[in-house]
């Protein structure tokens, strides 16, 4: 599996192309907002002939959702998120005015995640594992052939994702770190929702919030 990343809108989010052999395609937390952003990721789609197959929400804030309707609208493919995660995502048009973004467009999911429960596209399967605290319905994706996680915003280089939002818990947060991320290998790859990628090894080894 491959793992195409861009940085998109005013927070700086990452949105995630994961794609394999066969060149289905899977989209994750699209935060593409402006024509511009939206442009570049389906040029991109279209430059390595990428069949877009799913989409998929680690949760629901608002950056990593920006694009939702965009993708649904463009490609027609199912749309899963956790279901702990529905009103974070329904919360979305009340506020993103205020926030500077008069042109959100919602969208609704197809379908719920299940953890434990596999996600498959192309040759390839991703383990689904929940991980509440930043947002009561986060989830990240790991995929133990080439050793990658789409961590979402739970864990980050040299930090962790803030619990101060609605929803958020920070005892929750550290257990879910604890009990779905740092029960991977050292060399498992962390591609975080904001900032560059790590690795769980270096995280265990030296964040602060983990000591």
């Amino acid at each position: 599996m491959t793992v195409s990343g861009f940085t998109f809108n005013a927070f700086s989010e990452n949105t995630y192309l994961l794609h394999d052999a066969t060149g289905q395609c899977v989209v994750v937390d699209p935060g593409c907002y402006d024509k511009a952003e939206q442009q570049a990721l389906r040029a991109f789609i279209e430059a390595q002939g990428l069949q877009v197959v799913l989409l998929l929400n680690t949760h629901c804030h608002i950056d990593h959702v920006f694009g939702n309707a965009f993708i649904l609208d463009t490609y027609k493919v199912p749309f899963l998120i956790h279901e702990a995660d529905l009103a974070t995502l329904r919360a979305v048009p009340t506020y993103a005015p205020s926030y500077g973004f008069p042109h959100y467009s919602p969208a609704e999911p197809t379908g719920f995640l299940t953890p434990g429960t596999p996600v498959t596209f192309g040759d390839t399967e991703l383990e689904v594992r929940f991980a509440p605290g930043h947002a009561p319905g986060h989830v990240v994706f790991y995929h133990a052939p080439t050793q990658v996680v789409i961590g979402g915003d739970v864990l980050f280089q040299g930090s962790i994702g803030r619990t101060d939002l609605p929803g958020g818990d920070y005892n929750t947060l550290l257990d879910s770190i604890r009990t779905q991320l740092l029960t991977l290998p050292d060399a498992v790859t962390v591609y975080s929702g904001h900032g560059p990628a790590t690795t769980i090894g270096a995280e265990r080894q030296s964040n602060p919030f983990l000591r």
